[in-house]
């Protein structure tokens, strides 16, 4: 396989591979956009969706960068309208040094205020889902998410094992009701904060058939990174 190409991408003028590599790796916005096509997102709207804060136009020529320099592959749909954004293998041995990052991330970094976006830990949540337990017949959760601004309103819709975050209604019957603070929904997902202590201390609350309200926690798979232990304040190496 040819070595990726990247001309036209600002460069350090240095022969070292960690300067070429993150005269690529490190332009802002792209190791979430190769987060999300590890995850599975195909369409420019499934990346766009999973990166809050990212334009279209900088999607664009982030991702016309990645297919440049090997990273990327796109494919035309079938049909003719739009794209597909698939990782290729340089694509994916990349992916390597994004979870790399997010391990010394998780075991390092602090969650600051300004983290505690439950959309994303919702939308990371959905695309790590334990399908198989999933019911079969359609089932809509409604989150209110609290302790930001304003309470922020999503609704999740379960159908035939697909899933979908929709921010309007979604037009069918809410069977679970979920109020949690966003604080405390964001550890649960991200492995610092026990389901059990987010209900005993009535961070999160659940309302709807007990069915659910007992199988919904078991579908999470939580982040990639949950398992990380964190290291101390004190800066000494935590142990695995």
């Amino acid at each position: 396989m040819e070595a990726p190409d990247i001309e036209g991408v600002r460069t350090y003028g240095q022969y070292c591979p960690i300067a070429r590599g993150a005269e690529l790796f490190a332009e802002r916005w792209t190791p979430l956009i190769i987060r999300n096509l590890n995850l599975g997102c195909r369409t420019f709207g499934e990346i766009l969706e999973g990166a809050p804060g990212l334009s279209r136009t900088l999607l664009t020529q982030r991702l016309k960068e990645l297919e440049r320099a090997g990273i990327v592959d796109v494919a035309a749909k079938p049909d003719g309208r739009g794209h597909y954004y698939t990782l290729t293998p340089a694509g994916h041995d990349l992916f390597k040094v994004c979870a790399s990052l997010g391990e010394w991330g998780a075991r390092w970094l602090e969650i600051a205020p300004e983290h505690l976006d439950p959309f994303v830990a919702l939308w990371s949540m959905c695309n790590a889902l334990r399908r198989e337990q999933l019911p079969t017949q359609r089932v809509v959760i409604r989150f209110d998410f609290t302790g930001r601004r304003r309470t922020e309103c999503y609704w999740l819709l379960i159908e035939r094992g697909d899933t979908e975050i929709c921010k309007t209604h979604p037009g069918f019957d809410e069977d679970l009701f979920i109020t949690a603070e966003a604080e405390a929904f964001v550890k649960w997902h991200g492995g610092q904060l026990s389901w059990a202590q987010a209900l005993r201390e009535g961070r999160i609350e659940l309302d709807g058939p007990t069915w659910l309200v007992r199988a919904f926690p078991a579908w999470n798979a939580r982040s990639t990174f949950a398992h990380i232990t964190r290291a101390s304040r004190a800066g000494t190496r935590p142990s695995d």
